[in-house]
């Protein structure tokens, strides 16, 4: 049996490997950040979804754009909402229609033409993920997939599939926070810099 030393050096290795990988798609990553810009100076907003942790994780970049990403620089709010956004409408939307269509319903609500869907999966197959990615396809809404393993069926549907290469779930979550967490201080900068 593994000693506590060593399993820790080993997932911690995995950990920085998985990192150090998304540099196979830093092209994508930097497309992204320069998409995004463009739509949110135009007036667009972040519509964020995900599951579970992903769920964690969309409402955690909508806080930081509505609130702050870095203590030290006090901006303007920018307008950034979880799709996942209170536990009223969510069980309305899986009582009177669908689990399937929780993030739909919202989306249908409430995105506009420059809004971009930033949707959050470690699989890329959960149902009300591809069910809101066909409505911003048939809508023309930009859509950003932060996803793992293959992609799953979301890579397709997505306008920019970010993949985490990757069949660990906890590895995939941890590289989408760290993406998340980059390119929305690039759009920050990008969009406060043009301010000046």
């Amino acid at each position: 049996m593994k000693n506590f030393k060593s399993e820790f050096k080993e997932i911690l290795q995995n950990n920085i490997e998985t990192h150090i990988s998304l540099l196979q798609i830093s092209d994508e990553i930097f497309d992204v950040i320069n998409l995004i810009t463009k739509k949110m100076k135009k007036g667009g907003k972040l519509l964020f979804c995900g599951n579970g942790g992903s769920a964690a994780d969309a409402q955690h970049f909508a806080a930081e754009y509505i609130i702050r990403l870095k203590p030290n620089l006090n901006r303007i709010p920018f307008p950034a909402i979880s799709l996942a956004q209170d536990t009223s409408t969510l069980t309305a939307c899986g009582n009177d229609f669908s689990f399937n269509d929780i993030f739909l319903r919202p989306f249908k609500a409430l995105a506009n033409k420059n809004d971009i869907l930033f949707c959050i999966s470690t699989s890329g197959n959960s149902k009300n993920i591809l069910n809101v990615l066909k409505e911003a396809k048939k809508k023309r809404i930009f859509s950003v997939g932060l996803l793992g393993n293959n992609g799953g069926f979301a890579k397709k549907l997505c306008n920019k599939p970010l993949i985490v290469s990757s069949h660990n779930t906890a590895r995939i979550q941890e590289c989408h926070i760290f993406l998340g967490h980059f390119i929305l201080e690039k759009v920050e900068e990008k969009i406060l810099n043009k301010n000046k």
